[in-house]
């Protein structure tokens, strides 16, 4: 297992490579080249050039997360061949500068989606939350709008700002795409740049839904573990796997996460770890790692990746905003610090407990 955090470049992002060199165990970033857009192809230039700012500063470049699916793969639309193909380049070149994972997501239109930024917790803290009841009186459009203005300087992960210019043209081009036309474009994609995934040994990790139900009437295709272990098996490929998200798949209170992990042995190339808290049927707010201070078993969690003898990177995920740091919303230092520490400890006590077995059998 190698303890790495998520960061956005020096022109996004608020934390630097310097105070995430120096949280106990964080080995490596998972980053992106900030400023594409899906469908371009990157520089090879630039991407050198990204690992090498990582690399001065002590840290290796762990993974990719996002090279970003472009909406005509994920529709179906004619041009999608053309956007495939610059796909295909882009990983080429990442492959040339020795990157081996890039995790990516297959949601229509939305990347995650929250109807608060900074909700208010006893503790003092903010985060993230999630509430059906405001989502539904709602348009997408104003929720966009809603989400960037709380957001107020800062970017949203994953989200493309440029998207709020056309959200309606976007939900007219996936009319008609329900989420069996949405999985065999996604297999078609897969089968496609799965050649050169094997040329190069790039592990493509699939990023679950958030939450994990549809939203707007959009289709959802990789939030159970069903859906999962179907795109596994469809495209029976090693590098065909999955980012595992305890928070995503954790949203439905009905996914067993320690057993999804038992079924995707093998094919988790990456995982976020982190905790939510229910508060009822399509509501729940981000918390601390702790378990206590949530919903979802972080120690089950962390042995059952054990288990399956789980190797590659780990991350905390969206933090608190706590002791007054203004951040990226859920993407702060001190909180996203503290759950490493906390998945370092489960880890290790997880480790000597499997040793000490050992050693008594």
């Amino acid at each position: 297992m190698q303890i790495t955090m998520r960061w956005f470049g020096t022109s996004y992002d608020s934390v630097t490579l310097a105070q995430i060199r120096q949280v106990p165990g964080i080995t490596g970033v998972i980053t992106t080249l900030y400023g594409t857009k899906p469908g371009d192809v990157w520089e090879r230039e630039a991407i050198a050039a990204m690992k090498a700012e990582v690399e001065a500063a002590g840290l290796s470049l762990a993974g990719i997360e996002s090279v970003n699916v472009h909406d005509a793969i994920k529709t179906g639309e004619p041009e999608r061949d053309t956007y495939i193909d610059h796909y295909i380049t882009t990983l080429s070149r990442l492959g040339e500068v020795g990157i081996s994972l890039v995790c990516y997501n297959f949601m229509a239109i939305f990347d995650w989606t929250r109807s608060d930024l900074a909700k208010q917790r006893s503790d003092g803290s903010t985060a993230m939350s999630y509430d059906q009841r405001i989502i539904d009186p709602m348009d997408p459009e104003a929720l966009f709008k809603a989400m960037q203005a709380q957001a107020q300087q800062y970017s949203l992960a994953g989200w493309e700002p440029e998207r709020l210019s056309h959200i309606k043209r976007l939900f007219e081009r996936y009319q008609g795409i329900d989420e069996e036309q949405l999985f065999a474009n996604l297999t078609y994609f897969l089968k496609a740049i799965i050649p050169t995934c094997e040329q190069y040994g790039i592990n493509m990790a699939i990023h679950p839904d958030d939450p994990a139900w549809p939203v707007f009437g959009l289709p959802r295709i990789i939030s159970r573990k069903e859906q999962l272990v179907r795109l596994i098996t469809t495209v029976d490929n090693p590098y065909n796997g999955v980012t595992l998200c305890t928070g995503s798949l954790g949203t439905n209170p009905h996914n067993d996460i320690p057993d999804i992990i038992t079924a995707l042995k093998g094919r988790i190339h990456c995982a976020h770890v982190r905790n939510l808290r229910h508060n009822g049927p399509g509501n729940f707010e981000e918390c601390a790692h702790l378990s206590a201070d949530g919903s979802l078993d972080m120690f089950a969690i962390m042995k059952a990746l054990y288990a399956i003898g789980f190797d590659g990177p780990i991350r905390p995920d969206h933090g608190r905003a706590i002791w007054g740091e203004q951040a990226m919303p859920g993407y702060g230092l001190y909180d996203r610090a503290l759950g490493v520490c906390y998945l370092n400890g489960l880890w290790e006590g997880i480790t000597k407990m499997s040793h000490n077995a050992s050693n008594k059998a």
